[in-house]
């Protein structure tokens, strides 16, 4: 039976032991001489169960909801086991902990003093102990996830995350029927943990919900260009909020890092905010009014469509870290994962990791891989003081098969299909050839299969002509290079040769 609350006593949860049916603990593959654990509140708790498996088995805890919490061992084999709780001193937790064996579950309840429900503020649950079951009451002032119930319940104390949110029934995964919005005062009670240094109280029953007084009905962007309906356009406009104020009073708020580019037009029936001309960039306004001494509010997202920059890797490494979009093209030089598209991005200028280009999988759907020229649009970012691009989107690729030099001469003559060699840096030998290292990169490649004539090299995808002395690309060194198929032909002589080629990387012979 499931329990909603635990009897105020540990001598009370003991009799529940006592109650409880020999096949909630009694299974074929593993038993457990006892399904619950009473841990007494004072330093050095613990207490021990038997358990009887036959074959191996393991034991799953929660690492959110039963950190304070010590279970050992936490597998074992056939035979007897004697399983031990133990736990720091502490009042009013309860964990499940399941031990698996084979295909069958086996679930402990474990308690630790008198499992009530506080009464508690924001700041008071933050301040608190982890475990301890909370009663607190708030507003939702944004939502992450509307699947599993994901929001920040704020009372003006402070501000809590709610991981997880139970319907009516007692069911996960099904939010959106509570119907909670943001602006509404919610009342919820659920355990308290911390993640990462996030507080949150985790798989919340609702106890209460007061709409709010405060709604936003509909927003309507107004630009000069009518297909630009989701944002506001880069020139700038109107953005219009209808707005259900059942309150005394309509007040609007502006971010102060928006002041600069935001401006209140008008608030009579409708909130118009005016935009100035801007790249990518987005807000959150809010709308407040005041009833019975509370205050109640809506937020809405205002957004402005970005301008995308065409620019240099170099360009976009010296911009500043924000929302404005650039849009880069370069050869994929390595692949630090493939089911996102982590990559490294390399043109003329310079080198830049790319943190995934889309959705998951959509790196290989596209069937992108090292060596391919892409074109992406993206963010820029950082992590830990390294420039990167964020948030990337895929535009268009080249792609370049990666070939010895024998597989590239046996390929057809096409400038619309692109391959990488790479080869030891020689003097070339046929005729009507020119070698040539210091201004155009005339010169020979050869690998273990043959040897092919490359008419001039670029300093990179996209970089500049008459500069290959800049590479520092010397006789004998290891050259990698993209091109395509192309041939030369005098006097009834055919020369094969790589046209367009583009510098992608070298090892000095030394």
């Amino acid at each position: 039976m499931k329990l909603k609350y635990i009897f105020a006593s540990i001598v009370a949860a003991l009799t529940l032991v006592g109650c409880q049916k020999e096949a909630d603990h009694y299974l074929d593959e593993i038993k457990v001489s006892s399904s619950y654990v009473a841990l007494s509140t004072g330093v050095g708790a613990n207490t021990s169960i038997t358990v009887t498996a036959t074959d191996s088995w393991y034991v799953s805890v929660d690492e959110k909801t039963a950190k304070w919490l010590t279970v050992s061992p936490t597998m074992g084999g056939a035979g007897e086991t004697n399983l031990t709780f133990s736990a720091s001193a502490g009042e009013g937790r309860t964990a499940e902990i399941q031990i698996r064996c084979g295909e069958k579950t086996q679930r402990i309840n474990v308690i630790q003093g008198v499992a009530t429900i506080s009464n508690a503020t924001c700041a008071e649950v933050i301040a608190g102990p982890d475990s301890k079951t909370y009663r607190v009451s708030g507003v939702c002032t944004s939502i992450a996830n509307t699947t599993y119930g994901n929001w920040y319940l704020n009372d003006g104390t402070g501000e809590v995350y709610i991981y997880g949110t139970l319907d009516k029934n007692g069911g996960t995964k099904n939010f959106l029927s509570l119907g909670i919005e943001v602006g509404d005062e919610i009342t919820v009670e659920g355990p308290k943990t911390t993640y990462n240094g996030t507080v949150e109280l985790v798989d919340v029953t609702v106890v209460k919900i007061n709409k709010s007084l405060m709604k936003v009905e509909e927003v309507k962007y107004i630009n000069e260009d009518p297909e630009v309906t989701d944002c506001l356009d880069v020139p700038g406009g109107y953005v219009s909020f209808l707005l259900s104020n059942k309150g005394n009073g309509l007040y609007v708020d502006v971010p102060s890092d928006a002041a600069g580019w935001l401006s209140i037009n008008s608030v009579a029936g409708d909130v118009v905010i005016f935009a100035n001309e801007g790249g990518d960039r987005e807000t959150n306004v809010t709308f407040r009014t005041v009833s019975g001494g509370k205050d109640y509010t809506a937020t809405a997202t205002i957004k402005q469509k970005g301008a995308i920059i065409a620019c240099s890797v170099a360009e976009f490494l010296a911009a500043p870290v924000g929302t404005a979009l650039y849009r880069l093209t370069g050869v994929i030089t390595s692949v630090a994962n493939k089911s996102y598209g982590n990559v490294y991005l390399k043109d003329f200028s310079g080198e830049v990791y790319v943190y995934g280009i889309g959705a998951k999988g959509d790196f290989e759907k596209l069937g992108l891989k090292e060596g391919d020229v892409v074109t992406l649009v993206g963010q820029r970012g950082e992590h830990n003081g390294s420039a990167q691009m964020t948030k990337a989107q895929y535009e268009s690729h080249i792609p370049v098969a990666t070939v010895t030099v024998d597989e590239f001469l046996a390929a057809a003559e096409s400038k619309e299909v692109w391959y990488r060699i790479t080869g030891i840096v020689e003097k070339p030998t046929e005729p009507n050839t020119k070698w040539d290292i210091e201004t155009y990169g005339n010169l020979n490649l050869r690998d273990e299969s043959g040897s092919v004539y490359v008419y001039g090299v670029s300093t990179g995808w996209n970089g500049a002509s008459k500069q290959f002395s800049t590479l520092g690309v010397k006789e004998g060194d290891r050259l990698t290079i993209i091109g395509y198929r192309t041939s030369y032909t005098k006097n009834d002589y055919k020369l094969n040769q790589v046209g367009g080629a583009a510098y992608v990387s070298h090892v000095p012979a030394n």
